[in-house]
């Protein structure tokens, strides 16, 4: 597989203000960018997904590119996840390529982050739901920035596609006060503390 075959693709930001509290200095932003590919196994068992998954690199890193560009650039993005809808015709394992393009992508374009990139996957149809996690690029212990952003296309996937998607915020969820790992404490620098 020496390319995808993309139907479409789709961005979006929501700007957050506050969540009953205090209005924030600078809204929050939450972005998320959805690309709409064929899926070349559906409704068949294929051995070999590797050809598919690195075909896929580029599509990661296309839409990161777009992804922060829209978020004010690459330094201001503090948190991240990845997900992806599969068509009926398709199995998880056909989703599951874009763990590492998708994850690649958004690393080589943040300055190779550390922490792990959350991410979900599942079956559906057009208008499914996924809820994407979401957690801080440096840290994964940083409580103030788990949250989750909706990925969701109303006619996609269909039963021969997948939606793959990235999710990327400008900061945590606002008024956190649960304690925990502070993003200013980040030391280590191995994706965990």
């Amino acid at each position: 597989m020496s390319s995808y075959d993309i139907r479409k693709t789709a961005l979006s930001v929501e700007t957050v203000w506050h969540e009953r509290g205090p209005r924030l200095e600078k809204p929050l932003l939450v972005g998320t960018t959805v690309a709409v590919v064929a899926n070349p196994f559906a409704g068949r068992y294929e051995p070999d997904l590797m050809p598919f998954q690195a075909s896929l690199r580029e599509l990661g890193r296309e839409l990161a590119s777009a992804l922060i560009a829209q978020l004010g650039g690459a330094e201001r993005i503090e948190a991240y996840g990845k997900g992806i809808i599969i068509g009926e015709d398709g199995e998880l394992e056909h989703g599951a390529v874009w763990h590492e393009a998708g994850g690649q992508g958004m690393r080589e374009l943040l300055g190779q982050p550390k922490a792990v990139v959350p991410a979900a996957k599942t079956i559906g149809g057009p208008g499914t739901r996924l809820m994407v996690p979401i957690g801080h690029i440096h840290a994964c212990y940083v409580r103030s920035h788990f949250g989750t952003a909706e990925m969701t296309l109303w006619d996609a996937p269909r039963r021969n596609e997948i939606a793959f998607g990235l999710v990327m915020a400008t900061g945590g969820r606002p008024h956190a006060r649960i304690g925990g790992l502070a993003a200013s404490d980040i030391s280590v620098h191995d994706g965990q503390r």
